[in-house]
């Protein structure tokens, strides 16, 4: 089988997002005469936008399926008003996984996965829904995965931009998660603030408005020349940027985390080992990815908002970890 006009259909967050990307890579490699079609959510519309192997994006709450004129859909994350859509919009070849009881009667092919209990990361999975088409491979493997981030269609500046400092190791936290992900906490970023020598680091405290006010207190009240507040102040396209032209940034498993990763950046995880939350299936992909995980089994923590495990690790660890990047800085 082999797909002419293709939607990929996965419609949370950025970090999910950033994950199915070389799904795209992968068709265009083995049919490149297919266009692709990415179905999402308007906030991750300009993370899409960056990879050049995307031709169309459509907000999924706004779109008649109809009007995209495509012969195959794949739901990689499966939405039971997607899939009936899709139906009804009368897509040739509609793709889909055995374990969701509405996909027996919306869709007309199927993958046996189960996400819950398998050990790969969730790249594999998603590229796992491509293996109906002719020549697709079965598994990929991570080190092959990095090579399929085709991030090439980034913007080359914003205002932020002017702070980075050339002689330092300009370095973005984003301590926030907006629930999504096990946070490391405020006093561990407070005390890696602290520990990090200025006059070899440019910090740079980023995230939302929001975001913003749940940490100044913790993280900024007393100012220091070499640490920047720019939480709030920038667009998604100006982050991505900025994140660009910096040398790492160190968050919980959240989009800017994959976002760094895949611009090639020191990308600095910080994971709890609950599954399916641990790195194992959520780890940030880069040739400069790196995480931390309490090398423990942990259920504790479960059912309760704050990481014991997560707080484990030290900033000292962190610190040191940095430190072995600067040698050369």
């Amino acid at each position: 089988m082999k797909p002419g006009r293709v939607i990929i259909s996965r419609t949370d967050s950025i970090g999910d997002v950033i994950l199915t990307l070389p799904m795209a890579t992968v068709l265009k490699k083995n049919f490149p005469d297919c266009e692709v079609i990415f179905l999402g959510s308007s906030y991750t519309k300009d993370i899409v936008a960056c990879c050049s192997d995307v031709d169309e994006f459509y907000d999924w709450k706004t779109t008649n399926l109809a009007d995209i004129h495509a012969d195959t859909i794949i739901h990689v994350l499966p939405r039971p008003e997607i899939a009936k859509a899709a139906k009804k919009a009368r897509i040739k070849t509609r793709i889909g996984t055995t374990n969701r009881f509405y996909h027996w009667w919306t869709c007309n092919k199927f993958i046996k996965l189960s996400r819950k209990k398998s050990n790969l990361h969730e790249a594999q999975l998603n590229l796992k829904l491509l293996t109906c088409f002719d020549g697709v491979e079965d598994l990929y493997s991570l080190d092959e995965i990095v090579n399929l981030f085709d991030f090439k269609s980034v913007k080359d500046s914003c205002y932020a931009c002017q702070y980075i400092d050339n002689q330092k190791f300009n370095l973005i936290l984003h301590p926030k998660s907006k629930g999504s992900a096990r946070e490391w906490g405020l006093d561990n970023f407070k005390r890696l603030i602290e520990i990090l020598p200025a006059e070899k680091f440019k910090i740079f405290i980023c995230g939302t408005e929001s975001e913003g006010i749940l940490v100044r207190e913790a993280l900024l009240s007393k100012p220091k020349d070499h640490v920047v507040d720019l939480t709030g102040k920038m667009t998604l396209p100006d982050y991505i940027a900025f994140i660009n032209h910096s040398d790492g940034l160190i968050a919980a498993s959240t989009g800017p985390l994959h976002i760094a990763a895949v611009l090639g950046k020191n990308a600095i995880g910080i994971y709890p080992p609950i599954r399916p939350m641990h790195p194992g299936r959520w780890a940030c992909i880069g040739k400069n990815a790196k995480y931390f995980v309490t090398q423990k089994e942990c259920n504790e923590c479960r059912k309760i908002p704050n990481c014991k495990c997560m707080l484990m690790i030290k900033p000292e660890m962190v610190k040191s970890y940095l430190l072995s990047l600067i040698i050369d800085k």
